[in-house]
């Protein structure tokens, strides 16, 4: 692949034929029946242990957390800024 030195602006027409690329090449390299397996019960599935994915599970629920603290955190903040508008707003409002 040829790399330019330039950056090019990514259009949603670059960027469609990109995508319509690499679908074709993805279905090209891992459908068996392309590939000339005719017998699909021949084709050996990789097994993964399930323990492999529970610390990604177990991340993602500590993020979602984190998540939720930093949420009330924003509220509480959103709150007081709202209550001070308010004040500033009647403020201004009796000294008209």
């Amino acid at each position: 692949m040829r790399r330019s030195k330039r950056v090019r602006k990514l259009t949603p027409t670059m960027l469609r034929r990109l995508v319509l690329a690499e679908r074709r090449r993805i279905r090209e390299t891992s459908d068996p029946i392309v590939a000339g397996i005719e017998d699909v019960e021949k084709v050996s599935a990789d097994e993964v242990d399930a323990d492999g994915f529970a610390d990604t599970l177990e991340n993602d629920i500590d993020h979602l957390k984190v998540l939720k603290i930093q949420e009330r955190r924003l509220i509480k903040t959103l709150k007081k800024v709202n209550s001070a508008k308010k004040r500033a707003k009647r403020r201004l409002l009796r000294k008209i």
